[in-house]
C-alpha cells in the first residue's frame, strides 16, 4: 500500500506510461455544462487529481461555457484539496449553465483568448450531447480563433504556433442516460435510485387503499429511466417517446389494469415518460391518463410528478466508480492526444472504459430524434442500442400474461432454488424466472429452503400472480441455507424424479456454484441431474467465477458507501479523527476496494495484494501527514478475512498508538446490514435481465433435439451464466473449475484489481495504472451477434 509499484501488470505501467506522455507544462480546463447530474463532481475531482497526479495544472473553469467566455474569475486553478469531500455531493460545485454567447464567433473568440492567457490547451467537458457538440465546433474553429486574435494584436505569433491545437474530451452527464455509445451516462443510476426510493414509498401507500398510481419521471426524448424504473418495480403499464403503444391502447390498459386487481392486485403502478407520444407524435400526459382510468374504471387515481427531485441528492456508488473511472480515462486520452486526434468521448460498454469519436455519437443521439420525429419508432428503438431493446422486450414478456389458450404448453417441469447467503435483488431474480417459464409454456417449481428444503421436498409449483410485488423486496422469499446438495444427492435425486423436474435454475452465491459441481459430478449415478442446470451469481462478495457481477454486490456497496459518507460527516466535526471500517466479502477484496473508490477512503486492505507492517507504517505516515493540511480526517477500509494476524483490532490499536497527538481512531465493523435493505435499481434491473436470459437458455436446452426424453450429459448443459468484459457468457462449470480458487472461494484472476491503482491515485499514493484496453479510439458500430453485457 505504501510508495512501492503496484501495478497487477508491469508492462502496462502507468510509471511508463508517465515518463513517454508527462503532463509538464500542459493545462487542462474543466467544466460542467448543460443539466446537472449527480456524480459529475466525482468526475471533476477524478480529472483535477489525475492531471495534477501526471504532472499538468488543471483549471476549474466556473459556470460552465459562460465562464469560459467571461473568463477572469471564473477560470481558477484547482489544487488537491480543493476537491476534496466533493465524491459525495450531488450536483456540481463548478456551476453549469446554459450560454447563448458560446453560440456565436465572437463569444467563442472571447472564450479562446481567456484559454490563451493561462495555456489551456486541453479541455474536459462533462454534459450531454449539446455541450459535447460545442466543444467540437471549438475544436475545429481553434486555428482560425488564434488567427483572428494575432491579426487584432491580443496574441503574438509565438502563441498562435506554441497553443496551435486544441483538445477535447467529453463524459457524458446527464440523468437521462440519452446518449448513443455509451451503456450508462454519470447520473442515471442515482437518478433511478431516487424514482426507486419514492416507488417503493408509494407501494406501501397504495396497498392500504387499493389504488392507481401514475408516476411521471424525466426523459423529455428518452425514455429509459421510465423503462427501467417500470422494470424495477414491475409496474403495470409504461409509456415510452421511443416505443408509444398501439393503437387501441386505452381499451388496452383498462383491460389490463381490471385483470390485474380482478388478481387481488391491490396497486397499480403507470410510469410515464415527460416526453411519452401516441404513434402520431401527440403527447400523452399524466393527467389525461389518470381521466381515463378514473372515467372507465372508476379507480381511486393519483398523480406523482417526480422532477427534479431526480437530479439531487448524493450519486450512487456505481455512479461515483464510473465518474471517477471515466475522468482518469480522460486525462490519459488528453495527455495521449496529438494534433489529428479526433474529439473523444470517453464512455462505458459492458464493464470497460472505452473511448469513441464524440461526433459520431452525437450523430446517432440525434438520429434517434430523427427516427422518433419521422414516426420510425422501430428504428428509433433499435438506434438506442441493444441493451435499450433488451430491456423493452423484457419488460413486455414480465408484465403482460397472455391467456393460458395462447401459451403452447412444453409439457417441461423447471425448478429455482436460492442456495447461500441472502443477496438483494434474489427475488427480483427469481420472480423474471418465474415469468419467463411460464410464458414460455413450462411448469415452474419454486423449491423452498436451498437444497436442505429440496431433500425434504419442500417443492411447490408457482404461478405469474405469486411473484407479483417481489422485485422490491430484500433478501430471500423462497428461504435459502448455505448446505451442499452432497448429502442430500439420494434425496435430492428422488425429489426431481417425483416432482418430475427436467430443469434447474440455481440462484446464488459461491455455495450454488459449489452445489452445481456436486450436482455435475453426481450425474453417472443419478440420471435425475443428467438435465440443463445454469447458475445465476446472487452474493453480495461477488467472488462467483465466470462473472465480473453478481446480483446483490451493488446494494452491498451502496450500503458501504453511505456509511462511510455518514461517519465521514461525523468526523468533519471532530478533528483529526481516522475511521477503520471492516466491511463482508470473505477473502474476495471486492466491497473493500469498490467501495474505498465510491467513498474516497485512504486506502484499503485486501486479502488479493499482499501487505506487511511497512504498508501500514507508511499509510500511517501518509495520514500523519494528510492531517497537516484542510482535509483532516482518514478513512480506511479493511476487508474481513484481508489477513489472519492483521486484524481489524490489530490495525485500530496500531494507527492509534502511531497517531497519538496527531489523530485519534475509531473502529466499525459493518456486519450483516451490507446483506438487507431493498436492492437497489441496478440489482433489481441486472437480477430481472439475467434471469430471464437464464430461463430462456433453459426453453431452448430443452427444444434442443437431445433434450426430448433424453439425458443431457455435455459440459455446455451445466453452466454459469455471468457477465464478463462486455459480454452475457454461458460458461461450462466444468472449464471454471480451472479459474477457481477454491480454498479462498474466489476467482483466480479478477478484472477490479485493474481498479485498484485508480483509488491509491485519487488518495495521492504513487501507483502504476494501466490504461484502458486498447487506449486507442474505437469505432462506432453496431456490436456482433454476441450478447451485449449492459446493465
Amino acid at each position: 500500500m505504501g510508495d512501492h509499484d503496484v501495478s497487477p501488470n508491469p508492462k502496462g505501467s502507468f510509471r511508463k506510461f508517465l515518463e513517454q506522455l508527462s503532463g509538464a507544462g500542459k493545462a487542462i480546463g474543466v467544466l460542467t455544462s448543460g443539466g446537472d447530474a449527480q456524480g459529475m463532481n466525482a468526475a471533476v475531482r477524478a480529472v483535477v487529481r489525475m492531471g495534477i497526479y501526471a504532472g499538468a495544472k488543471v483549471y476549474f473553469i466556473y459556470e460552465g461555457y459562460q465562464g469560459m467566455v467571461d473568463g477572469g474569475s471564473n477560470i481558477v486553478e484547482a489544487d488537491w484539496e480543493s476537491v476534496s469531500s466533493i465524491l459525495q455531493v450531488g450536483g456540481t460545485i463548478i456551476g453549469s449553465a446554459r450560454c447563448k454567447d458560446f453560440r456565436s464567433r465572437e463569444g467563442r473568440l472571447k472564450a479562446a483568448h481567456n484559454l490563451l492567457q493561462l495555456g489551456i490547451t486541453n479541455l474536459c467537458v462533462i454534459g450531454g450531447d449539446g455541450s459535447l457538440t460545442g466543444a467540437n465546433i471549438f475544436r475545429k474553429e481553434w486555428s482560425g480563433l488564434l488567427e483572428e486574435l494575432a491579426r487584432e494584436g491580443k496574441i503574438n505569433t509565438e502563441e498562435v504556433q506554441k497553443h496551435g491545437y486544441l483538445n477535447v474530451v467529453g463524459m457524458v452527464g446527464s440523468i437521462d442516460n440519452d446518449f448513443c455509445g455509451t451503456d450508462m451516462t454519470i447520473g442515471t443510476d442515482s437518478a433511478l435510485h431516487r424514482i426507486i426510493e419514492v416507488v417503493d414509498a408509494i407501494m406501501t401507500t397504495a396497498q392500504s387503499h387499493q389504488r392507481t398510481f401514475v408516476l411521471e419521471v424525466m426523459g423529455r426524448h428518452c425514455g429509459y429511466l421510465a423503462l427501467v424504473s417500470a422494470l424495477a418495480c414491475g409496474a403495470d403499464w409504461v409509456f415510452l417517446p421511443e416505443s408509444p403503444p398501439e393503437e387501441g391502447w386505452q381499451e388496452n390498459m383498462c383491460i389490463k389494469l381490471s385483470e390485474n386487481r380482478a388478481r387481488k392486485k391491490r396497486l397499480n403502478i403507470i410510469i410515464v415518460a415527460e416526453g411519452a407520444i401516441d404513434t402520431q407524435n401527440k403527447a400523452i400526459t399524466s393527467e389525461q391518463i389518470k381521466e381515463l382510468v378514473v372515467t372507465q374504471l372508476g379507480y381511486d387515481t393519483r398523480v406523482t410528478i417526480l422532477g427534479h427531485v431526480q437530479r439531487g441528492g448524493t450519486p450512487s456508488a456505481f455512479d461515483r466508480i464510473l465518474a471517477s473511472r471515466m475522468g482518469v480515462e480522460a486525462v490519459v486520452a488528453l495527455l495521449q492526444a496529438t494534433p489529428e486526434t479526433p474529439a473523444c468521448v470517453v464512455s462505458l460498454s459492458g464493464n470497460q472504459a472505452v473511448r469513441l469519436p464524440l461526433m459520431e455519437c452525437v450523430q446517432m443521439t440525434q438520429e434517434v430524434q430523427k427516427a422518433m420525429d419521422e414516426r420510425r419508432f422501430k428504428d428509433a428503438v433499435q438506434l438506442r442500442g441493444r441493451s435499450f431493446e433488451n430491456n423493452l422486450n423484457t419488460y413486455k414478456r414480465l408484465a403482460i400474461k397472455l391467456p393460458d389458450s395462447q401459451i403452447r404448453k412444453s409439457n417441461c417441469n423447471v425448478g429455482i432454488v436460492n442456495v447461500g447467503a441472502p443477496a438483494a435483488g434474489m427475488n427480483a431474480a427469481v420472480r423474471a424466472a418465474v415469468r419467463v417459464g411460464i410464458a414460455d409454456g413450462h411448469k415452474v417449481f419454486a423449491v423452498y429452503d436451498g437444497f436442505e428444503g429440496f431433500a425434504k421436498g419442500q417443492v411447490k409449483e408457482i404461478g405469474w400472480a405469486d411473484v407479483g410485488g417481489w422485485t422490491g423486496q430484500g433478501g430471500s422469499i423462497l428461504g435459502t441455507k448455505r448446505t451442499l446438495p452432497g448429502k442430500y444427492l439420494e434425496d435430492i435425486a428422488a425429489q426431481m424424479h417425483t416432482h418430475g423436474i427436467n430443469a434447474l435454475l440455481i440462484i446464488g452465491g459461491f455455495e450454488a456454484y459449489l452445489g452445481l459441481l456436486e450436482l455435475s459430478a453426481a450425474r453417472e449415478k443419478h440420471k435425475e441431474f443428467c438435465v440443463p442446470m445454469v447458475m445465476v451469481p446472487a452474493t453480495v462478495s461477488n467472488n462467483v467465477p465466470g462473472s465480473d457481477f453478481s446480483i446483490g454486490a451493488d446494494t452491498a456497496l451502496n450500503t458501504i458507501t453511505d456509511t462511510c459518507d455518514r461517519i465521514k460527516q461525523s468526523a468533519s466535526g471532530t478533528k483529526r479523527r481516522v475511521f477503520i471500517i471492516e466491511t463482508m466479502g470473505g477473502y474476495c477484496g471486492y466491497l473493500a476496494n469498490m467501495g474505498a473508490l465510491a467513498a474516497g477512503a485512504d486506502a484499503a486492505y485486501i486479502f488479493e495484494e499482499p501487505f506487511d507492517i511497512r504498508d501500514l507504517q507508511s499509510n500511517v505516515e501518509h495520514l500523519t501527514e494528510k492531517m497537516k493540511t484542510t482535509i483532516q480526517r482518514g478513512l480506511v477500509l479493511r476487508n474481513e478475512s484481508c489477513s489472519e494476524n492483521y486484524t481489524t483490532d490489530f490495525i485500530y490499536q496500531l494507527y492509534s498508538e502511531e497517531g497519538k497527538g496527531v489523530f485519534d481512531c475509531r473502529k466499525n465493523v459493518l456486519g450483516h446490514m451490507q446483506q438487507g435493505g431493498a436492492p437497489s435499481p441496478f440489482d433489481r434491473n441486472f437480477g430481472t435481465k439475467i434471469s430471464a436470459r437464464a430461463m430462456q437458455w433453459i426453453s431452448t436446452k430443452l427444444k434442443e433435439p437431445a433434450g426430448r426424453g433424453k439425458r443431457f450429459v455435455s459440459d455446455d448443459s451445466v453452466c454459469v451464466l455471468g457477465i464478463s468484459k462486455r459480454n452475457l457468457l454461458f460458461q461450462p462449470v466444468a472449464e471454471l473449475k480451472e479459474e477457481t480458487d477454491f480454498v479462498h472461494r474466489i476467482p483466480k484472476e479478477q478484472w477490479w484489481l485493474k481498479l485498484r491503482p485508480l483509488m491509491k491515485i485519487l488518495a495521492k499514493y504513487k501507483a502504476s495504472f494501466e490504461v484502458s484496453d486498447a487506449g486507442q479510439l474505437e469505432p462506432m458500430q453496431p456490436r456482433g451477434p454476441e450478447e451485449p453485457a449492459t446493465i
